[in-house]
């Protein structure tokens, strides 16, 4: 579930219908997971989805492709790198959270855009941190608010949180085993996903920017990372 641009006020939720998502102005349910993750496009193709982006990072410390490298200390992850002459950064730098809804059995991924990480930190201090309680102990409504960029004249949305309620006794220590089940499982599909853009990131190309060609090897091939891992079986 994406963060809307241009300051709309619902969220496109998809369906199996990929022609026809459902809407929602807020999403309510609990906050299983979050990590960083950073991008870094092309100038001028931040919301094209057909465009593959030039470096991109899972955990928001190793970048894959191209400057690559750590995050930490990439010219492209610096404040005043941003292309549009501003303060900000080019690179793209998110948090990824997982929300799972009452009554489903996946979690929705949503990547949350750098206008919305501060009001994300701020309410998980406020709401679990400071409280010493994990993120998943409460179930969250989710909305946006519209702002505006006055120096570039254009609207945008931001995530705002609030708190419904804690989980307590029994139903506290189920969500706690499921949110660690899936967390250990969601690291191992980083760690896949990570591999996969690193092998990919390594093929060379020619001068003409065409894959290379590679021999004859009978119709086989080799690739160094998992392409698949365990999986559960589902729900009857």
């Amino acid at each position: 579930v994406k963060i809307p641009a241009g300051g709309q006020l619902q969220f496109e939720i998809p369906t199996e219908d990929p022609d026809n998502p459902d809407y929602a102005r807020t999403l309510e349910g609990v906050i299983l997971y979050n990590h960083a993750a950073c991008t870094l496009w092309p100038e001028g193709s931040e919301y094209d989805e057909d465009t593959k982006p030039l470096c991109s990072s899972v955990d928001g410390k190793t970048g894959i492709g191209e400057p690559g490298g750590a995050c930490a200390t990439c010219p492209m992850n610096a404040y005043g790198s941003a292309r549009d002459g501003g303060r900000g950064k080019a690179c793209k730098n998110m948090r990824t959270i997982y929300l799972l809804r009452s009554g489903e059995l996946m979690p929705y991924r949503s990547p949350l855009p750098p206008t919305s990480i501060k009001p994300y930190t701020d309410f998980v201090n406020t709401a679990f941190l400071f409280r010493k309680r994990r993120i998943f102990s409460g179930a969250v409504r989710i909305g946006l608010t519209r702002e505006t960029n006055t120096r570039l004249n254009k609207d945008y949305s931001v995530v705002n949180f609030t708190k419904l309620y804690d989980f307590e006794g029994e139903e506290l220590a189920q969500i706690r085993s499921f949110a660690g089940g899936f967390i250990t499982q969601i690291k191992q599909m980083n760690q896949q996903r990570a591999a996969m853009l690193a092998a990919g990131a390594a093929i060379p190309e020619d001068a003409d920017g065409a894959p290379t060609v590679l021999p004859e090897n009978g119709g086989h091939f080799v690739d160094a990372c998992v392409l698949d891992g365990e999986r559960e079986k589902l729900p009857a």
